[in-house]
């Protein structure tokens, strides 16, 4: 291995600690987590009203449910890809 390949792998195994992670991780993509915990709420939500959905058939909620939340996890993914190609093309200096 390469001396560069080295220290790579050092500074990732010295930072092993599941919290350090999931922070370094939260900082490099601040949109996945936005994403994550907007799908948690929406299928939150989606249960907690299955009580009161009326006449309205189960299978037909819970489909309307999925898509609620998969319609925020990809916008959240989206806004994400948007505001990186944004930092990468509009705010790095020209060299």
């Amino acid at each position: 291995m390469s001396s560069s390949q080295d220290s790579v792998l050092s500074e990732y195994e010295s930072d092993s600690s599941q919290t350090s992670k999931l922070l370094r991780k939260f900082k490099e993509t601040p949109f996945v987590p936005i994403g994550m915990a907007g799908f948690t709420l929406v299928v939150g939500y989606g249960l907690y009203r299955l009580k009161h959905r009326g006449q309205m058939k189960m299978s037909l909620h819970l489909i309307h449910t999925r898509v609620a939340a998969q319609g925020f996890a990809v916008g959240a993914l989206t806004c994400g890809v948007l505001y990186s190609m944004f930092r990468e093309h509009v705010l790095k200096p020209k060299e």
